[in-house]
């Protein structure tokens, strides 16, 4: 490839940035560019001002980049500036840009510190410039200020990580010298994506601010944190300079000085300063676009053939066709059947991973907050105790029974039964509302066209609404009819034999298992223990008696005192 077809490849991408922009979309290609990441007051503004050698950047406390900034510089006899939001207009006063570019970033962002991912498409012909594009990204940030969103550290993060874990991105990262070169944060977040170096450029800045006695002379060798592209050291003006209007030439020549006449980059000085750095980065540009542009290529081909294939389906279509809307509407109304069959089933295409829902929530209702629901229903025993007492005796009247009445174990275990229709009605609801909500979550493919989309989640849920009347008459029904007759003939049902048999069964065991042990009640494990009143022992005696039993794993033993210390009766 030649050099003049070398040297139109940068302008060639600048073209397909500009198209993918006009576009409004994101390119689902990966373009060949080059990010700047580094800390608030690094010196990116600065840098970027000596490639143009004009002040063009807004300036400021806090986050002053708050949008991606396109910088497009293409070589020219004139000089000027053009926005692709501003087409036709050409800026030859650089303070107009600055004022152009904080009134476009507060357009979008607000006036509250804000950012935005929607970038700014600034394109600067000059004399003084070589083809590059870079994008400046906002500055890392820690601490909020002003009216900042508390996750302004997140979003700015998220933000240069759109662009930099790309592939086809090389990565500018500018770090000033004055601070801890280990704590980067710029080559932090690019050893993250980039951990071999290889898409990583560095640049060193505030050289001439590091304490008297230290120098980056290992850092700028490429010998302590080392890239596989290396670092450039640079030299900007001072906020000082900046508020005199210190003329960006002069400070050129002052960057020229500063490595020649300093003992550690002497001998490196015509590999330092801005001006090395841009070829550096045209270069480097350039070479990255050659080797990426072959797979680029191809895939702008297969999408381009795709889109061909696509326009070819649509190319005899008639929108006003009434067959074709109907065959839509009913494609449209069957997708929404499938995806709540399959939200409900749990066989959808897309998992969610962040909550339960659909099929899965309702399962979860079932058999777990319905069993808690039960466990959490009041249940005071004492009370419990009294109310069989006050049953037993009041069926029984002036007589004295020998049995336990069936009449009051029936009102003692109805009462409780009807305790069930809370938590079974509540349940219902839960159901009924996760159904509503896999509707809405249904209805969402239909959010273009919103007529349809409100009545199919009208109908649907009226539907539902219908069946949950329905549902609750029927679970009240059945709550009903385990009232109305209790089957005492159920292999469940421990019946007066059945638990004459269990405690015989026990009695043997406990007497093997005592022997087997010979240890008192009080050394073995406690499994429950209390006071038991015995009613009508012996119709000569009459009366009641009360007795402290001890059920152990091993016998159940009973005394006349809590002791335990009296002998059984």
């Amino acid at each position: 490839m030649g050099n003049r077809e070398m040297e139109e490849l940068i302008p060639l991408v600048n073209r397909l940035q500009d198209a993918f922009s006009a576009l409004g979309q994101t390119c689902l290609l990966e373009l060949p560019q080059i990010a700047v990441v580094g800390g608030q007051s690094a010196g990116k503004s600065s840098v970027l001002e000596n490639f143009v050698g004009r002040d063009f950047l807004p300036r400021g406390s806090g986050i002053v980049t708050r949008r991606p900034l396109v910088l497009q510089l293409v070589t020219s006899k004139a000089e000027y500036a053009e926005f692709l939001h501003c087409k036709g207009k050409k800026f030859t006063d650089f303070d107009e840009v600055r004022h152009e570019i904080e009134a476009e970033t507060d357009r979008v962002t607000g006036m509250n510190k804000g950012i935005s991912s929607i970038p700014i498409n600034l394109r600067v012909y000059s004399p003084h410039v070589l083809n590059l594009t870079l994008i400046d990204l906002p500055g890392i940030t820690k601490v909020p200020v002003g009216d900042q969103p508390p996750d302004i550290e997140y979003q700015i993060r998220e933000m240069i990580m759109q662009f930099i874990t790309r592939e086809n991105c090389l990565i500018l990262a500018v770090t000033p010298a004055n601070t801890d070169l280990a704590n980067s944060d710029a080559l932090k977040l690019a050893k993250e994506v980039d951990p071999q170096g290889l898409r990583t450029i560095g640049v060193i800045t505030k050289l001439d601010l590091m304490d008297e006695g230290t120098d980056a002379r290992d850092v700028l060798e490429n010998k302590l944190l080392p890239l596989r592209r290396g670092y450039v050291g640079v030299v900007n003006r001072s906020q000082k300079d900046i508020d005199g209007k210190k003329d960006i030439k002069a400070a050129m020549l002052a960057e020229r000085k500063f490595f020649l006449s300093h003992p550690a980059y002497r001998h490196i000085a015509d590999r330092m300063g801005t001006p090395h750095l841009q070829k550096v980065l045209n270069q480097q540009l350039t070479n990255h676009i050659r080797d990426t542009l072959p797979n680029f290529r191809n895939k702008l081909q297969g999408q381009l053939l795709s889109i061909e294939h696509e326009v070819e389906a649509y190319k005899n279509f008639k929108p006003e066709d009434p067959t074709r809307k109907t065959k839509a509407l009913l494609q449209m109304v069957q997708q929404f059947a499938v995806d709540f069959e399959k939200r409900i089933e749990g066989s959808g295409d897309q998992v969610d991973t962040l909550e339960l829902s659909g099929g899965a929530k309702i399962n979860r209702i079932f058999h777990e907050r319905f069993p808690f629901e039960i466990v959490k229903m009041e249940f005071n025993e004492k009370e419990l105790r009294r109310e069989i007492s006050y049953a037993i005796k009041n069926i029984h009247g002036i007589r004295t029974g020998l049995f336990t009445p069936d009449m009051a174990f029936e009102a003692i275990v109805k009462k409780q039964i009807v305790k069930l229709k809370g938590p079974s009605l509540k349940s219902v609801d839960l159901v009924m509302q996760e159904l509503i909500n896999t509707v809405k979550k249904c209805t969402k493919k239909l959010a273009n066209f919103p007529r349809l989309c409100e009545e199919t989640e009208r109908i649907v849920a009226n539907h539902i609404r219908e069946r949950e009347g329905k549902t609750k008459d029927q679970v009240l029904l059945l709550i009903d009819i385990q009232v109305s007759y209790i089957n005492t003939n159920h292999e469940d049902f421990i019946g007066f034999a059945n638990a004459q048999q269990r405690s015989s069964q026990v009695h043997k065991k406990t007497t093997i298992g005592n022997q087997g042990t010979n240890l008192p009640p009080s050394r073995q494990i406690v499994i429950r223990k209390g006071w038991l009143t015995i009613s009508n022992i012996g119709i000569m005696k009459g009366g009641s008696k009360g007795y402290w039993f001890v059920l152990t794993a091993e016998s159940l033993s009973w005394y006349k005192d809590d002791e335990g210390t009296y002998p059984r009766i």
